[in-house]
C-alpha cells in the first residue's frame, strides 16, 4: 500500500459548488489500491468540454446541467495504478545464461530494462487510435534477478486519467539480451477492479525478435463483439504468428505453418537412409506437421535437413517443455542412453548374450540391470563422456539401465500366460479400441484379390465350435457372443517387405474372442496370413487353443506374433496417429486463426500444451530412420507408410468421437434408456465405462461453454475466425483428405460441441488410455513383443526340430533381443511418466483468472467436480468383484482413465493436453 500514499502530483477535481461532500469522495476513491489519498490532491477548476460523453471514475462527478445544450463534464482524473507482473526464474542455468543474467541486471539499472505499456478496450476520439498509457518501466530487476526463488514478483506504474476506460492489452518490450519467462501481470488500481493478463510466454530479447509483444486480458471476446481499441492489435498479432511461409525458423520464433513430415530420412548417409514423406501424395497422404524451413538435403532438395540430438528441434518458443518437464525427459533418457552405448556394447557382447536364453534373463533387467546383465564392468561407464545430468541421475538410480518392474508382473508374475489375461487386455489393455463385433463367419478381406490372394479367411465353424460353451457359430454371432481384433488388411501388404528385412518375421493376424456369461473374453483361434507364393502354398494358417506340450508352444508363439501386430497397430494407428498427428493441424490451425482472447482458443489452450513439442521429438528419434519405431518393431523401415495407409482408408475424424467409435466398431448400440445414450455389448468393457463417463463430462462441460458464448447457432456461421480454425485444419491440415465427405459441417452449436468435445477426448483422455499403460504393460517385453525374429514352424521345417528340442529358448530366441528390448523398455518408460508439471483433466493453469466471467469459472468447477467424481465411480468399479475385467485374484485394475496421477510411472492419470 505504500504506492497509494505516493504523490504523483495529479490533477484531480474540487467543485466549487459544496453538493459534493467529502464522503463521496472518501467512497469514490476507497479499497482501490494505487489511488492517491485526498490530501495529496491538486486542486483544479471545472471547465466545459464538446458535448460526446466523457469517461469518468464515477457518475458522481458528472451532474446534469439544468440546460439542454450543454453538459458540464470533469476534468478526466488522473490517478496511478500498478502493474504486478510474475516471472518465472529457471532452477537450472548454465555459465552463459548466468553471466548474461548478470549483464543484464547491471544494464537495466542504465535504462535497458523491460518496459511495459497498457492499450484500453477505447478508442482515442482525436486521434482515432487506440488509447495507451505511458511507458513504465519494470522495477527491481537489477536487485531481483540474483534470487533464487521459482517465481518473482516485480511491479511497474502506470499514470492513467479517469477517461482511458478499461485496460484490454498490454505490450512489453526486452530490452535485456536474454529472454524471459513471463507468467502473469495484474493491473491493481482501476475502479472495475483488477484486471488479468495470464500470459505464459517466453518474451524474447529485442534483438531476436525486435518489436513489442502483446498480451490481451482475461475477458473474451468473439471478433464481432472485440472493442475498437483492440482490433488492430487482435489481427496484427494473428498475422504475426501466422508468418509469410517462408525462410528458416529460429528457436526463438513463434511462428506457426505448415509442412509435409519430409524429414524422416536422411538419402546424404546413403539410400537405405532415404524415406518417402508422408503427406501431399496421393499414395502416401498424411496429416500435415509443423514447419521448421530447414533447407533441403545435398541428395534430394524434396527430403529437408534433419536436426539429431542433441540439437533442438525447432517449434515455436512457447511449444517447448518447460524446465521442470525437460528434466524430467533427460533423466529418463538415462535409461535411453543405449543411443551413446550401442556402439560400445556391441562390441562387448558375444552371441551367449545377445539374446534372452531363459526368463529369468528377461526379469535380471529389474533385480540387477542391463550392464551387469552384459557382464560389463563399472569402468565401462566411468569412461563414458556422459553429460553431468546423466551422471548424477546414474548415482541416484543406483545403476545405469536397472529398470522398475512392470505393474503385469507385480499382482501374478505368470498373468501374462493366461490365455484370459491375453483377452482381457484387448479390452482392458494399453490397446482396447482395436476390438469389433464379428458380424460374418469367416471374417472376408477387402484387399484386392488379384494381389493379395482369396478374400476369404482359412477360418472355419470346426477351428471354434468346440470353445463356444455349446452354441453354434450363427447363435454366437446372432446373441453378440463373437468379437474380433482384425490386422489382417493393415499388415498383409507390408509382409513381404518386412520379413525381407534382417531379423524380422511376421504374419498378418486375426484373433477371435468369445464372450462368457462372466463377462469376459476368451481366444478362441488365431489366424497367421502370409502373401501368396503360388497356388499350392498355403498362406493362411489358423491356431487354436493347446491340446498337448506342442501345441502349447505353438499357441503361445501364435499369440506372440498377434501382439507384435497389436504393439505396431497401436503406436501408429491408433496412439501416434490419432492423438499426435492428427490432432497436430488443429493446434496449429488454432494458434493461427483463434486470438489469444477468442472465447474458444481459451477453452482449447490447455488442451494443446507441448504436443507440438512431443511431436518434433518423435519425428526426430522415434518414427525417423533407425528410430526407436524402426528399430524395435515389427514393422521396421515401413512404419509411416503402414501409418499412412491406414490414415488413407481407416481414419475420419467424425468416428473419432467415443460413442461414434464404439458403434462403429459394433461394442454399442444407441439406446436411449441407458445413461449415455448406448448400451454396451460387452457390459464389463472398462475402456468404454469409464471413457463414456469422461465423454459425457467433457461434452457437458463444452456445451455449457459454448452455448454461453454463442447464444444462436448463425453466431457460429459467422464468426469468421472459428470458421477460419476449422476450414484451415481441413483443407490445409488434412489437405490430402480435405474432400472426404465425412467431415463435420461447422454451422450449429451442436457441430462446434461435437468437434471440440472430439478434439478434447483424443488429446486427454483418449490419448492417456494409450499411453500411459505402455510400460506397466509392455515394458515386460513377452507379454507384449513389439517385433518378432522368427516364424513359427511347420512339421516339414528344420527349425521345428529346435522347438521341439527347447521351446523356451525358441520362444525366447523369437522375441526382440537384449538390446532391441532394453532400448524399447527405455522409451516406454520415459512416455508412461507423468513430470511433476503435468496438469490434469479439471486443472488449468491460474483456474480463477483465466476468464473474467463468473458463470464460465463456475462451470468449470462444476466440471473440475465431475471429474473428481467419475475418479471416485472409477475407484469403486475397480473394488467391484464382479467385474472381473478389473478386479480377482492377479488381475490389474484399470485405472488408465483413473483422472488424477502421482508424479511417474502409475498407469494412471488423464493430462489435459497430449505431452507424452
Amino acid at each position: 500500500m505504500a504506492l497509494c500514499n505516493e504523490s504523483i502530483g495529479s490533477s484531480f477535481i474540487e467543485r466549487s459548488s459544496t453538493r459534493i461532500h467529502l464522503q463521496q469522495k472518501q467512497n469514490l476513491f476507497s479499497g482501490r489500491p494505487g489511488f492517491v489519498p485526498l490530501r495529496n490532491r491538486r486542486v483544479v477548476r471545472l471547465r466545459k468540454v464538446a458535448k460526446f460523453p466523457v469517461a469518468a471514475l464515477s457518475t458522481n462527478l458528472v451532474k446534469s446541467s439544468s440546460s439542454s445544450s450543454s453538459v458540464p463534464v470533469e476534468k478526466p482524473v488522473k490517478f496511478k495504478v500498478r502493474a504486478v507482473v510474475i516471472v518465472r526464474n529457471k532452477i537450472n542455468e548454465d555459465l552463459t545464461e548466468l553471466l548474461v543474467k548478470q549483464l543484464d541486471a547491471i544494464a537495466d539499472s542504465f535504462g535497458n530494462n523491460v518496459v511495459l505499456e497498457l492499450l484500453s478496450i477505447d478508442i482515442d476520439p482525436k486521434t482515432r487510435a487506440p488509447k495507451k498509457t505511458n511507458e513504465a518501466v519494470l522495477k527491481g530487476w537489477s536487485t531481483k534477478s540474483n534470487g533464487k526463488a521459482e517465481r518473482v514478483d516485480y511491479t511497474a506504474e502506470f499514470v492513467v486519467d479517469s477517461s482511458f476506460g478499461v485496460p484490454g492489452a498490454i505490450t512489453v518490450t526486452n530490452r535485456h539480451q536474454q529472454e524471459f519467462f513471463l507468467e502473469t501481470i495484474t493491473i491493481e488500481g482501476f475502479p472495475s477492479g483488477a484486471v488479468h493478463f495470464p500470459c505464459n510466454s517466453w518474451v524474447q530479447a529485442r534483438k531476436d525478435l525486435p518489436g513489442k509483444r502483446i498480451f490481451f486480458s482475461n475477458k473474451s471476446y468473439l471478433p464481432g463483439d472485440t472493442p475498437a481499441g483492440l482490433k488492430y492489435f487482435r489481427e496484427k498479432e494473428l498475422r504475426n504468428l501466422r508468418g509469410d511461409g517462408k525462410g528458416f525458423r529460429n528457436l526463438s520464433d513463434r511462428i506457426y505453418d505448415y509442412d509435409t513430415y519430409n524429414d524422416l530420412g536422411n538419402p546424404d548417409l546413403g539410400n537405405e537412409f532415404a524415406r518417402p514423406t508422408v503427406g501431399g501424395s496421393e499414395k502416401h497422404p498424411y496429416p500435415r506437421r509443423c514447419r521448421t524451413g530447414r533447407g533441403p538435403m545435398d541428395s534430394d532438395n524434396t527430403a529437408e535437413i534433419r536436426v539429431e540430438k542433441p540439437l533442438p528441434m525447432y517449434v515455436p518458443r512457447d511449444e517447448r517443455f518447460e524446465e521442470c518437464k525437460q528434466y524430467t525427459f533427460a533423466t529418463k533418457r538415462l535409461k535411453g542412453v543405449l543411443h551413446i552405448l550401442i556402439p560400445s556394447l556391441m562390441s562387448s557382447l558375444s552371441a551367449k548374450n545377445d539374446d534372452f536364453n531363459e526368463l529369468a534373463d528377461v526379469e535380471s533387467l529389474y533385480t540387477e540391470g542391463l550392464l551387469i546383465k552384459l557382464g560389463l564392468e563399472d569402468d565401462f561407464l566411468k569412461n563414458l563422456p556422459l553429460p553431468k545430468m546423466f551422471s548424477q541421475a546414474q548415482k541416484s538410480s543406483q545403476g545405469i539401465l536397472k529398470y522398475d518392474m512392470p505393474k503385469i508382473l507385480t499382482k501374478d508374475k505368470f498373468a501374462w500366460l493366461r490365455d484370459d489375461e491375453f483377452a482381457r487386455e484387448a479390452i482392458a489393455g494399453v490397446n482396447p479400441s482395436s476390438i469389433e463385433r464379428l458380424k460374418v463367419f469367416p471374417p472376408v478381406s477387402n484387399l484386392d484379390p488379384e494381389i493379395y490372394g482369396p478374400v476369404d479367411s482359412a477360418l472355419k465353424e470346426e477351428h471354434i465350435l468346440s470353445q463356444l460353451n455349446g452354441m453354434t457359430v450363427q447363435q454366437a454371432l446372432d446373441e453378440n457372443k463373437l468379437f474380433m481384433i482384425d490386422y489382417h488388411d493393415i499388415y498383409l501388404p507390408f509382409i513381404e517387405r518386412i520379413n525381407a528385412l534382417d531379423g524380422r518375421k511376421s504374419y498378418a493376424t486375426r484373433a477371435i474372442f468369445f464372450l462368457t456369461q462372466n463377462c469376459t473374453l476368451k481366444p478362441v483361434a488365431i489366424e497367421l496370413s502370409l502373401p501368396p507364393a503360388g497356388p499350392s502354398y498355403q498362406s493362411k494358417r489358423v491356431v487354436t487353443p493347446p491340446q498337448d506340450a506342442t501345441s502349447n508352444w505353438i499357441w503361445m508363439l501364435a499369440k506372440a506374433h498377434f501382439c507384435s501386430n497389436d504393439a505396431g497397430a497401436h503406436q501408429l494407428a491408433h496412439h501416434w496417429l490419432r492423438t499426435h498427428a492428427c490432432m497436430e493441424p488443429f493446434i496449429l490451425a488454432a494458434h493461427r486463426q483463434l486470438s489469444a482472447m477468442h472465447p474458444i482458443y481459451k477453452l482449447l489452450d490447455p488442451h494443446m500444451r507441448y504436443t507440438l513439442e512431443i511431436n518434433a521429438l518423435a519425428r526426430q528419434s522415434l518414427i525417423s530412420v533407425d528410430g526407436v519405431v524402426e528399430s524395435c518393431f515389427t514393422v521396421g523401415r515401413y512404419a509411416m507408410e503402414l501409418s499412412s495407409s491406414v490414415y488413407k482408408s481407416a481414419w475420419r475424424f467424425d468416428m473419432d468421437g467415443l460413442p461414434a467409435d464404439l458403434v462403429r466398431r459394433g461394442m454399442a448400440v444407441p439406446d436411449t434408456t441407458q445413461p449415455h445414450g448406448l448400451k454396451l455389448l460387452i457390459e464389463d468393457y472398462p475402456y468404454a465405462a469409464d471413457g463414456l463417463l469422461i465423454w459425457s463430462a467433457i461434452e457437458n462441460w463444452v456445451s455449457k461453454y459454448v452455448n454461453h458464448y454463442y447464444t444462436d447457432s448463425s453466431m457460429v456461421s459467422d464468426d469468421k475466425e472459428l470458421q477460419g480454425w476449422y476450414s484451415e485444419t481441413i483443407n490445409v491440415g488434412h489437405a490430402d483428405l480435405r474432400d472426404a465427405s465425412w467431415w463435420p459441417k461447422l454451422n450449429t452449436n451442436e457441430d462446434l460441441i461435437y468437434i471440440l468435445t472430439t478434439f478434447i477426448w483424443n488429446v486427454s483422455a483418449f490419448h492417456a488410455a494409450l499411453n500411459f499403460g505402455q510400460y506397466p504393460y509392455g515394458g515386460f517385453v513377452p507379454n507384449r513383443p513389439p517385433m518378432m525374429r522368427r516364424l513359427i514352424p511347420e512339421e516339414s521345417d528344420p527349425e521345428y526340430g529346435n522347438l521341439i528340442a527347447d521351446p523356451q529358448k525358441f520362444f525366447l530366441h523369437s522375441l526382440p533381443s537384449v538390446l532391441q528390448a532394453s532400448k524399447y523398455m527405455a522409451v516406454v518408460d520415459t512416455l508412461s511418466t507423468h513430470s511433476p508439471d503435468e496438469e490434469y483433466l479439471g486443472e488449468r493453469q491460474q483456474q480463477s483468472t483465466w476468464s473474467d466471467d463468473p458463470e464460465i469459472i463456475e462451470a468449470f468447477y462444476e466440471f473440475s467436480a465431475e471429474i473428481g467424481r467419475i475418479e471416485k465411480v472409477i475407484d469403486g468399479r475397480n473394488r467391484d468383484t464382479n467385474l472381473r475385467n478389473r478386479c480377482g485374484a492377479g488381475v490389474l485394475p484399470y485405472e488408465l482413465l483413473a483422472p488424477s496421477s502421482d508424479i511417474g510411472v502409475t498407469c494412471r492419470g488423464v493430462p489435459n493436453s497430449v505431452s507424452t
